[in-house]
């Protein structure tokens, strides 16, 4: 069986590793000159030579996880004093995985998929190779897409946005506070990202107002000049209209609304579509049910990200090896519609459709449960939601606490 990975980051690496496993010799496919994916800095924002600058990593920026639940199931992160540390530590661990399991020589590095089309039984790969400038046509029986998704900035849509006569940034392209000296500043958005940025920027700006419609999230975890205000409502050539009636000048919007997920090199008959951030149609949140020889890793957010992209690399490849022989399309997509039902009926929206949070652990065992495989450790997603809590009531100190896993259901605060 040939196998094709789209990305050498935290998904790209242990798909390779799960495939060396079986004796397979997987092809990776990575965009940059080196591995890491979204976990790598680049000072460059925008577009380079025709291409979108797929990191959103910014300087000095510290994990809002513990170090204790990133790693993966059987290689953690090594110890340190902190639980919560730097992206060049996560991008040095990353290269000691890699390193350690000799993943590094599978890798064709500075390589640019452009389509993946479907070919009978074939998956045809085109790639241009950016140093050499040279296009090559590759044939797969099988691929795993492990591209990330924090590479597509995704925009509120508010009225009059067009009418402001300031600037205007997505975090994608954010990456040092300098940029804010000074300056009157709207940060929209109510993610883990929004919250931590208008800390971050207010020690540069002049002030920080952050608009969200999150419930429970008090002013005492912010710094003294960033203040909060409801949704926008529209907005003018100067400033934003709230809806509470209020109204503010700004020099800067800062958009921090998260991000789409994106796969611009699959081609339409791929099977797989996304609608407000849904996409379709996946079996367990991964298997592609119209061309099961494909399967998305990393997809769900809010969880263990290297964990649960083992455990789903671990169960897609006991389907494409037949270990386990998968359900008929018709019961894939009946499985699918009935969980995704379960999410409406509880008042999921489209957008939060692969949102995990504290369901996590529930799909972990659906999963290990499926293929027969090991699962994750309760205890990772014990601390993920403790950790989380403590985001958001102790935004400005979170970072200093120090956790240690005792065992497979426990763990302990240290400090």
């Amino acid at each position: 069986m040939s196998l094709c990975i789209i990305g050498a980051g935290t998904a790209g690496l242990c798909c390779a590793r799960r495939a060396l496993e079986h004796q397979l010799r997987p092809t990776v496919f990575e965009l940059s000159n080196q591995i890491g994916g979204t976990w790598v800095f680049n000072k460059d924002v925008g577009v380079v030579d025709g291409i979108d600058i797929h990191s959103s990593m910014y300087e000095n920026l510290r994990t809002n996880l513990p170090k204790e639940i990133m790693g993966y199931p059987d290689f953690e992160i090594e110890a340190n004093e902190k639980s919560y540390i730097t992206s060049q530590e996560i991008c040095a661990f990353l290269n000691r995985y890699a390193d350690h399991f000799d993943l590094k020589k599978y890798i064709e590095f500075n390589s640019y998929v452009i389509r993946v089309l479907k070919k009978g039984n074939k998956w045809q790969v085109m790639v241009k190779n950016l140093l050499k400038k040279t296009l090559q046509v590759h044939y797969f029986d099988n691929i795993l897409i492990a591209n990330g998704h924090y590479h597509t900035p995704n925009y509120a849509n508010i009225p009059n946005a067009h009418l402001f006569n300031g600037e205007y940034l997505h975090s994608h392209d954010y990456r040092t506070s300098d940029i804010f000296e000074g300056k009157s500043v709207l940060v929209i958005g109510g993610g883990p990202s929004a919250l931590d940025l208008s800390n971050i920027i207010s020690k540069s700006a002049k002030r920080v107002t952050l608009s969200h419609h999150l419930v429970g999230i008090s002013n005492s975890i912010f710094l003294k000049n960033v203040t909060t205000k409801p949704d926008v409502k529209e907005f003018d050539e100067k400033g934003a209209y709230f809806n509470d009636g209020s109204y503010e000048q700004f020099d800067v919007i800062f958009y921090c609304t998260g991000y789409k997920y994106a796969f611009p090199f699959l081609s339409v008959d791929a099977g797989i579509y996304v609608e407000e951030n849904y996409v379709q149609m996946l079996y367990k949140q991964c298997i592609n049910i119209r061309n099961p020889s494909m399967a998305i890793i990393g997809l769900p957010f809010y969880v263990c990200a290297a964990q649960m992209m083992d455990l789903q690399a671990r169960f897609v490849l006991s389907y494409f090896l037949e270990t386990n022989r998968l359900p008929s399309p018709k019961e894939m997509h009946e499985d699918t519609v009935q969980n995704m039902n379960r999410l409406w009926k509880a008042g999921y929206k489209k957008r939060q459709a692969h949102m995990l949070g504290e369901n996590q652990m529930s799909y972990f065992t659906e999963l290990a449960e499926t293929a027969g495989i090991e699962n994750i450790k309760p205890v990772m997603a014990k601390l993920h939601i403790e950790s989380s809590n403590c985001f958001n009531e102790n935004l400005l100190h979170f970072r200093e606490d120090i956790f240690k896993l005792v065992d497979s259901e426990t763990f302990v605060k240290i400090n």
